[in-house]
């Protein structure tokens, strides 16, 4: 038993030799140290010469130190031995190649195709071994004569990616077609190879190809599986109303189920498609007699239209509110809209005592502490635009009891600590913040490192903390909606703080403020003044990609946006504008993104 033992181990240390001196031999080829890597499978090919690996590696190193002969040799050896494989030609084939002998190359591949007539079960080796060397026509040659020869040979899928790099869309397209058509299980997997080529681009060509060929299918059959592709190209385009039109017939083929135009609903809002969102919603609303779903489409169609909303709106909006309150009553059902017409009712309307009367009235129903803790949060907040700040923080204190070591408690601390700034206790702020810089929220944990450099910065040099004041009294303002009064605090800290820390957050936030209230020409004027006087400071980034999103999006200047996306690229490439500034640049110059 001991020797049997001792043979086992023997074998399976010589194994691993064998593996580290191929993981060796590799290495070597990698770096281009071919004489090396050669010795190490000379070595491996005397001891295993049946392992096919270790003889393609040795070939490999005579090819690269240019010992073409030595490979022909090899393989010519190897033909005779395997009783003329056809891959081994293709390998003999790609040996004439790197001679620039194209004549005796194409032979080798010539014969290799034509040994399928006889080996028709060699079609995905010989394919395959095409596919190594780029040769995807004698590829695609393979697998078509291989499934001839062969019915019962399936290669739509491998054929479908080689008609793919071929550049042959509609061949490519056909084909996956046709697999998800036969094999709908797979249908999912088969979507993310049309990842690889759909753009947001309607114009694209891969998008063309794909539109025309699932229209085709459509006159030919009414398989609902067209019109659930076609949703999803036009969603890639992010064109939701051609979407919707898809959607639709779907919905009526499909029993009337209408999750999926719900998530449309979800999608166009998310990608600022308020129109098509407000549609689609009030489509739903008029087909389904779910009151669950009537009641959160409704909620939906409140908050897009909040969205979008001016001044002049906000009537017509508290009465929206008030119908569908009176519709759906004011049980623990409908306590998200309730929630969503206090806020409306505290920050748009003024109206801060009827918004606190509803969230009390509501906190008296029986809640579990998530509930609690959704309305004490709203509570908080509106007491903080009441600026009766003690009670707010009891308040946003109470929500981290009730849920402990969750996101919300996080978001709590965080009000506790911006609360406090605003009151000028900024001590205490940073205490708060120094917890949530290690916050498992990403978000959470950039706002409080944001607002802790921001108190930071502007406390070392004045130990007043005058400017930091008037800047924390701009924010409040702007929180509570008065947005000219914050313009003109933060007017007071231009003129009389000139040259300190605060200076560029100051034109930074005034700029923002400006686009509230639609003055792109003063917002413009803040982002230049960054550029001019603190081109290299921390914030310059951000008044280069907001002056360029400003040119874009309402100046109607590609030109000048392109100037300023091109800047991020070169000049800014750590910042978190990079990714995005490159795509829209790319875009604005009429690149074709992949």
């Amino acid at each position: 038993m001991r020797c049997f033992l001792y043979i086992a181990l023997f074998f399976v240390g010589v194994q691993s030799v064998f593996c580290q001196s191929d993981v060796l031999a590799q290495k070597y080829l990698d770096q281009g140290e071919y004489a090396k890597a050669l010795s190490i499978y000379q070595d491996l090919v005397k001891e295993s010469p049946g392992n096919s690996n270790y003889f393609m590696g040795l070939v490999t190193a005579h090819q690269e130190l240019e010992d073409f002969v030595m490979a022909e040799s090899l393989l010519l050896e190897r033909l005779k031995n395997t009783n003329n494989n056809p891959s081994t030609l293709i390998d003999l084939g790609h040996n004439y190649e790197l001679q620039n002998n194209p004549e005796l190359a194409k032979k080798q591949y010539v014969d290799a195709l034509s040994a399928l007539n006889e080996k028709a079960n060699y079609a995905y080796s010989i394919a395959r071994n095409f596919e190594k060397y780029s040769l995807l026509d004698y590829a695609e040659q393979a697998y078509v004569l291989g499934m001839k020869l062969n019915p019962e040979m399936n290669f739509d899928l491998p054929l479908a990616r080689i008609y793919g790099e071929q550049g042959k869309l509609d061949e490519m397209f056909a084909a996956y077609l046709e697999l998800i058509v036969k094999q709908p299980e797979v249908g999912s997997n088969l979507m993310r190879e049309f990842d690889r080529y759909i753009l947001e681009d309607p114009t694209n060509p891969a998008n063309i190809s794909l539109r025309k060929q699932l229209l085709q299918n459509l006159q030919k059959t009414q398989d609902v599986l067209y019109s659930e592709l076609l949703a999803w190209l036009f969603i890639q385009q992010k064109d939701f109303q051609k979407a919707f039109l898809q959607e639709k017939a779907i919905y009526r083929r499909n029993n009337k189920d209408l999750q999926r135009i719900i998530q449309l609903t979800v999608l166009a809002k998310s990608e600022g498609d308020i129109r098509s969102a407000k549609e689609i919603v009030s489509f739903i609303i008029a087909e389904t007699t779910s009151p669950i779903i009537l009641i959160q489409a409704n909620q939906l169609l409140l908050d897009m239209k909040l969205s979008t909303a001016k001044e002049s709106d906000f009537k017509e909006l508290e009465k929206d509110f008030q119908q569908v309150l009176s519709e759906f009553g004011t049980g623990l059902e409908t306590m998200a809209i309730q929630i969503d017409y206090a806020n409306f009712l505290a920050f748009k309307m003024n109206k801060i005592e009827e918004a606190k009367q509803l969230l009390n009235t509501l906190s008296k129903s029986q809640l579990n502490n998530f509930q609690q803790a959704a309305i004490k949060m709203v509570l908080a907040d509106i007491l903080v635009l009441d600026q009766k700040f003690n009670q707010a923080l009891i308040y946003y204190s109470q929500i981290q009891t009730l849920v402990k070591n969750d996101e919300i408690a996080q978001n709590a601390r965080f009000k506790v600590a911006k609360t406090s700034y605003f009151k000028g206790d900024f001590t205490w702020a940073l205490s708060q913040l120094n917890v949530l810089k290690a916050s498992s929220t990403q978000l959470i944990a950039n706002d409080a490192m944001e607002l802790s450099l921001l108190i930071k910065e502007n406390s070392l040099e004045d130990s007043t903390q005058t400017a930091l004041k008037l800047y924390a009294r701009a924010d409040l303002l702007a929180f509570q909606n008065k947005i000219d009064e914050a313009v003109g605090v933060l007017n007071e800290i231009l003129l009389n703080h000139k040259g300190e820390k605060l200076e560029d957050e100051a034109l930074l936030k005034q700029a923002e403020l400006f686009k509230l209230s639609e003055n792109w020409k003063k917002a413009e004027e803040n982002y230049l003044k960054i550029l001019e006087f603190y081109g290299k400071d921390i914030l310059a980034d951000n008044a280069t990609f907001l002056l360029a999103e400003l040119y874009n999006d309402k100046f109607g200047n590609p030109e000048r946006a392109k100037q300023y996306y091109e800047q991020i690229i070169f000049s800014f490439p750590d910042s978190i504008y990079f990714v995005d500034a490159r795509k829209k640049f790319r875009s604005l110059r009429g690149d074709v993104l992949e």
